[in-house]
């Protein structure tokens, strides 16, 4: 799929035209960080009342990998995604996007409880920040090369700001150094799992995708709920509650989002509209479930200022010749379109 340049480094395909403008994509993403909230919240309460917190991710992977797998078989364009995407010949470090959702969310399973959800949060989008400022500039995504401009270093940092002003006054649990590491790595991997499935979306369709961070991403979270003893010894306890099974609904339609948003925004920018999105639906959560701490300031700056965070990351003179550049991996960039940064729970 290589094509000439254009003057301002970015491929001349058809498929350009089927980007969405920025600001329409950088909503897509935000509503998707809300879904996102909302299915952290489900896979934890789902996991602690089954009795094994792997369990969640299981039925959440699950849940998605089917609901992908019957549009598989319905939707002939699907078939022809995956079609397109065979004859494209891509690497094959380019398939492995799902682990970086799978990490996330398994990593948050376990590592919550030890540092407590705000520290797991801040160094969760620290890594994201960091990974997404290499990887558009290592040009990963479909995007192509963004430079590494003071708006886009300053957009990053405010958004770290911005989610460690939202978990003021969360308990903080033991800061053993190496989790927060492990954390930090997770954001990296979310980074990645979004640049490397944008480029086989590009490379196929939006379906092939989907279809490709699924099937990454279900043996290994399979994989591990069977080490940690999940789908052995007693059974669990299943509650009959219908929206506890929602998470892999939620994951299709947040995977599917970031696919729209990589394209026209780039990593960076992605992840900073889902972090304000799921900071957003954290407060929605709060606030309206019976029990919940209620509206909380901090948390309501902390969702402003990462939105904040995502515009003033594109501030600049646009996708011009000063700020996109060939990609380096793959050819130049081609455009079109994770499970996205989870949450472990209410980002309280």
């Amino acid at each position: 799929m290589s094509h000439p340049p254009t003057a301002a480094g970015a491929a001349a395909p058809s498929p350009v035209s089927r980007v969405l403008p920025p600001w329409a994509a950088l909503v897509v993403v935000t509503l998707a960080g809300v879904a996102s909230a909302a299915q952290g919240a489900v896979n934890a309460e789902l996991g602690e009342r089954a009795g094994n917190a792997t369990l969640g991710a299981v039925v959440n992977n699950l849940g998605g990998a089917l609901l992908v797998g019957l549009g598989v078989l319905a939707l002939p364009s699907a078939r022809t995604g995956l079609v397109a995407l065979r004859r494209a010949r891509l690497p094959w470090w380019t398939y492995l996007g799902g682990l970086g959702g799978a990490a996330i969310v398994l990593a948050g399973a376990y590592i919550v409880p030890v540092l407590g959800v705000a520290v797991f949060t801040i160094a969760q989008v620290a890594g994201g920040s960091l990974g997404g400022l290499a990887v558009d500039r290592a040009g990963l995504a479909p995007v192509g090369r963004l430079a590494l401009t003071r708006p886009r270093v300053a957009g990053a940092l405010l958004g770290v700001a911005a989610v460690t002003l939202a978990q003021l006054g969360q308990p903080v649990g033991d800061l053993a150094l190496g989790l927060v590491l492990l954390a930090v790595a997770g954001g990296l991997g979310v980074a990645l799992q979004s640049a490397l499935n944008a480029r086989v979306s590009a490379a196929g369709s939006p379906a092939a995708g989907l279809v490709v961070n699924f099937a990454t991403a279900t043996p290994v979270v399979l994989l591990v709920a069977a080490l940690a003893g999940a789908l052995t010894g007693p059974g669990p306890t299943w509650p009959p509650d219908w929206y506890l099974y929602t998470g892999g609904l939620l994951g299709v339609a947040i995977v599917a989002a970031l696919l729209v948003g990589v394209p026209a925004v780039g990593v960076l920018r992605t992840g900073l509209a889902l972090v304000a999105g799921q900071l957003g639906g954290a407060l929605l959560l709060d606030a309206l479930l019976p029990g919940g701490p209620g509206l909380r300031l901090p948390v309501l700056a902390g969702a402003l200022l990462t939105l904040a965070a995502a515009l003033v990351a594109g501030r600049g003179p646009g996708r011009g010749p000063r700020d996109v550049v060939p990609s380096a991996v793959g050819g130049p960039p081609a455009s079109v379109a994770t499970a996205g940064p989870a949450t472990p729970g209410r980002c309280r």
